[in-house]
C-alpha cells in the first residue's frame, strides 16, 4: 500500500511538474514575444507569436499576434483583424480581440472606438490587469486618434490589479499617455517607476531620451540615450532615437550611421524596413531610402509604399513619377490615412510640374494648386518638410557647394568656413560667415549659409529676408519672392512696429518681382508696402505705374 501511495505521489507531482513546466514555457515565450515587439524586431515577435498559435490556438495568443500587426510603425489593421476574429471564434467572449478590433476602428479613425474599449472594460468588471492595460494601451497607440486621460484611469487601475507584481511596460506606458496629455514631469516619473522593474532598461532609458527631446532639452536628451546604449548595445530603437537627435544637429554623417546600427540591431521584417527607408529619407541621404524601398517594395501590401516612393521620386525631381505614386496611395488608402503633409507634398509635385508647363492656363493652375496645398500642411504646424524652403529649392534656389567655392573669397571667410565646420550650431559663426560672403559678393555662398541659419533657427526672421536679398542679387526672382514672403510670415505682431521700414521693403520687393505675372499680388502688396511706409519712394512710384 505504501509503495502504491509514494507511486501515486511521483504521479501526481509528475503531472503537476509538466503543467507547471508548461505553463512556464508559455509565459516565457509570451514574454520574449513582448521584449520583441519593444525591441522593434518585429519579424520574431510575429514568428514568436505564430509558434505559439501553432501549440495553443487560444484567444490569447490569437490577441498577441494580431496586437504586434497594430504595434509595428505602419499598422497592418487587414493582418490583425484577422488574427482578433479568429481569437472570437476560440472564445467569443474574449475581451482582449473585442479590445483588438475595437483598436483597429480607433487607428482607422473612428473615433467612437474610444466608447466601445470602455464599454468592453466595463463589461469584464475591470477585474483582469491585462484587459485593462491592452485597454490603455490601444488609447496610447496612435498619434492622432487617442484618449489619454483614460488611458491613465485603466492604467492606474491594471497597476492596483497587478498589485506586487507590476509589469515595468505597465508604468512606461503609463508614461506615454502623461506625453499624449504634454505633462513631462508625470510621465518623468511614470518612467522612473518603471526603471528599477524593467529586465532591459535601455527600453526606459530610450523613452526618458525622446521625452527630453520633446521638451527640446537636447543634452539631457543625449545623455539618456547614451545610458540605453550602454546598458544594451543591442537595443535597436535607442540607435533609432539618436539618430533623430543628429538628424536635429544636421549631424547627417552620424545620422546614418545610427541607422545602420538600427538596421543591424532591429530584424528584417519589411514594415521595419520601411521605417528604416522614411527615416533615411528624413536624412536627406536619398540613395539608401531608395535602395531599401526597392528591395521592400513588392513584400509590402500597404498603400504606404507608394506615398514614399513619391517622396523619392520628389527628392530626384521626378516630379510626373512623383505624382503617380502620390495619386495610387491617395486612391487605395483610407481617407484618414491622407495627412496634412501628403497634401503639402502634392503641393510641391504641382510646383515641380509648373516648372516645365508650357502652357500658361496649365501653369497659373498648378502653382495655385502648389500654393493652397503647402498652404494646408503649414496651417497644420507640420514639420515634415521645411514647405517655403522646398519651394524655393523648386523656384531654382538651391546652390551648390561648387558654385559657392567658385565664388569669391577672402581669409575671412576661410577662417568663418572653419567655425562653422567645426560647430554646425554656432549660430553666431553662421551669421557672420554669412555676411561675409555677402560682402565679398558671393551670393551662392550667402544663400547656403542663410538656408542653414533658417535651418537652425527658423523662427528668426531676418534669415529669411537676407536669404531673399541674396536670391535677388543673384537674380534668381521666383526664389527671392517665397523668401521674402517667409519673412513677412515669420515676423511677429509684436515685432512689427520695430521693422516697419524691412517689412515695407520685403511687401515692395514681392510686389516688384510679382507685377508682370501677378497684377493683383502686385497691388496687394505694394499697398502693404505704403501702409508701413507712406513715404517710400520705390512703392509710391510702382504703386502709380500699376494703377494706371
Amino acid at each position: 500500500m505504501k509503495d502504491i501511495m509514494i507511486m501515486n505521489v511521483k504521479k501526481i507531482a509528475f503531472g503537476a511538474a509538466v503543467v507547471f513546466f508548461s505553463n512556464f514555457t508559455i509565459a516565457q515565450t509570451l514574454q520574449d514575444g513582448i521584449i520583441s515587439v519593444d525591441s522593434d524586431k518585429f519579424a520574431q515577435a510575429k514568428n514568436n507569436f505564430t509558434q505559439m498559435v501553432a501549440k495553443d490556438p487560444s484567444a490569447e495568443n490569437y490577441f498577441y499576434l494580431g496586437n504586434t500587426y497594430l504595434r509595428q510603425a505602419e499598422p497592418d489593421f487587414t493582418l490583425a483583424t484577422e488574427s482578433f476574429n479568429k481569437g472570437l471564434a476560440a472564445d467569443r467572449k474574449s475581451y482582449l480581440n473585442q479590445l483588438g478590433l475595437a483598436t483597429v476602428k480607433l487607428g482607422k479613425g473612428d473615433k467612437n472606438a474610444i466608447s466601445e474599449i470602455q464599454k468592453i472594460v466595463t463589461d469584464s468588471r475591470e477585474k483582469d490587469a491585462e484587459v485593462l492595460f491592452r485597454a490603455a494601451e490601444a488609447l496610447t497607440l496612435f498619434e492622432k486618434n487617442n484618449s489619454p486621460d483614460l488611458a491613465i484611469q485603466f492604467l492606474n487601475k491594471a497597476i492596483e490589479r497587478a498589485k506586487k507584481d507590476v509589469p515595468a511596460y505597465y508604468y512606461y506606458t503609463l508614461g506615454d499617455a502623461y506625453r499624449l496629455k504634454r505633462i513631462p514631469g508625470d510621465a518623468m516619473s511614470a518612467y522612473d517607476k518603471a526603471l528599477p522593474l524593467a529586465k532591459n532598461k535601455a527600453s526606459v532609458y530610450t523613452r526618458i531620451g525622446t521625452l527630453w527631446m520633446a521638451a527640446q532639452q537636447w543634452q539631457q536628451a543625449k545623455t539618456s540615450i547614451e545610458k540605453a546604449i550602454a546598458t544594451d548595445p543591442t537595443y535597436a530603437p535607442a540607435y533609432k532615437a539618436l539618430a533623430a537627435y543628429d538628424i536635429k544637429y544636421q549631424e547627417n554623417a552620424k545620422a546614418t550611421q545610427d541607422l545602420i546600427n538600427y538596421t543591424k540591431y532591429a530584424d528584417e521584417d519589411p514594415y521595419t524596413q520601411l521605417e528604416i527607408a522614411k527615416l533615411y529619407f528624413t536624412n536627406e541621404d536619398y540613395a539608401n531610402s531608395k535602395m531599401i524601398l526597392d528591395k521592400i517594395f513588392d513584400k509590402i501590401n500597404d498603400p504606404i509604399k507608394f506615398k514614399l516612393r513619391a517622396y523619392v521620386n520628389y527628392a530626384d525631381g521626378q516630379y510626373a513619377e512623383a505624382k503617380q505614386n502620390m495619386d495610387t496611395f491617395v486612391a487605395q488608402a483610407e481617407k484618414s490615412r491622407v495627412q496634412p503633409a501628403d497634401q503639402g507634398l502634392q503641393g510641391l509635385i504641382a510646383a515641380g510640374l509648373a516648372k516645365t508647363e508650357t502652357d500658361t492656363a496649365k501653369k497659373t493652375a498648378l502653382m495655385n494648386e502648389a500654393q493652397q496645398k503647402v498652404a494646408i500642411a503649414k496651417a497644420a504646424k507640420d514639420e515634415t518638410m521645411k514647405w517655403d524652403m522646398e519651394l524655393v529649392k523648386i523656384a531654382g534656389g538651391g546652390a551648390s557647394q561648387s558654385a559657392v567655392d567658385a565664388g569669391p573669397t577672402n581669409p575671412q571667410i576661410e577662417a568663418l568656413k572653419k567655425q562653422v565646420a567645426a560647430n554646425a550650431q554656432d549660430s553666431d559663426a553662421l551669421y557672420k560667415l554669412a555676411t561675409a560672403y555677402q560682402d565679398a559678393k558671393n551670393w551662392n555662398g550667402a544663400i547656403v549659409t542663410w538656408q542653414k541659419m533658417s535651418t537652425l533657427l527658423p523662427d528668426w526672421a531676418p534669415a529669411y529676408y537676407s536669404l531673399g536679398y541674396a536670391y535677388q542679387q543673384a537674380t534668381n526672382n521666383d526664389a527671392a519672392k517665397i523668401a521674402y514672403e517667409k519673412y513677412i510670415a515669420t515676423v511677429k505682431p509684436a515685432e512689427v512696429e520695430a521693422n516697419k521700414q524691412t517689412l515695407a521693403y520685403a511687401y515692395f520687393a514681392v510686389a516688384y518681382l510679382s507685377k508682370d505675372s501677378d497684377p493683383t499680388k502686385a497691388k496687394d502688396y505694394v499697398a502693404k508696402s505704403l501702409q508701413l511706409d507712406p513715404t517710400y519712394q520705390d512703392a509710391v512710384k510702382l504703386n502709380t505705374e500699376i494703377n494706371k
